[in-house]
């Protein structure tokens, strides 16, 4: 008998309790719904109220001019902070005031200070070469925008949307002065679809 309480009276009970213990370390779905919520939060007070007003912004695409790479409505988040450290390379997209309209714009960087341009019925050429540019909108009809030849003076950029037939850009109103330029775009967060680093 007591072989057969300490097997099966005292075995249970130890088992029933680890059981309990195992069932309260576990945490409900509306428990890990709550954490994530608390989560993003947080990195919500801190991307928006701490971070937003020295390193990160939001920005909101007005225009068809970056098609196909930007759409009208995506949003991304721009690095205010980079070009501090760095200075801005062929290919980034930046987002810049324009004197023109005072409004913000986002274009790429398509030549550097220091580099010679030329733009011909809005076909782009960068020190006598015409540069690989898989994420500009193939032109099938010349566009007529002319530019230069002319060399990037020192402290500007050269920027031109992606939908070239469809850009305002330095064809028009010339390169743009580096401390104009507000920060890089890095990460699209909107829609969902397309989120992700660019």
């Amino acid at each position: 008998m007591k072989g057969d309480r300490s097997r099966w009276g005292e075995g249970a009970p130890k088992s029933r309790r680890r059981s309990r213990r195992s069932r309260r370390g576990k945490k409900s779905g509306a428990q890990r719904l709550a954490e994530y919520a608390v989560i993003l939060l947080v990195a919500f007070v801190v991307v928006f109220g701490v971070l937003r007003p020295f390193v990160v912004k939001s920005f909101w695409i007005p225009s068809e001019s970056m098609v196909p790479t930007l759409e009208v409505g995506d949003r991304i988040f721009v690095n205010r902070f980079i070009y501090r450290f760095i200075e801005p390379a062929r290919g980034d997209i930046v987002v810049f005031g324009s004197l023109e309209t005072d409004e913000e714009l986002i274009k790429r960087v398509v030549a550097v200070p220091g580099d010679r341009v030329r733009v011909r019925n809005g076909k782009l050429r960068v020190n006598g070469d015409f540069p690989d540019e898989p994420y500009a909108v193939p032109m099938v009809f010349p566009d007529g925008s002319d530019f230069g030849p002319t060399r990037v003076p020192k402290g500007e950029v050269f920027v031109m949307g992606d939908n070239r037939p469809n850009s305002h850009d330095s064809r028009f109103y010339g390169p743009v002065p580096i401390e104009d330029i507000e920060g890089e775009a890095f990460f699209m967060y909107w829609p969902l679809s397309r989120i992700g680093f660019m």
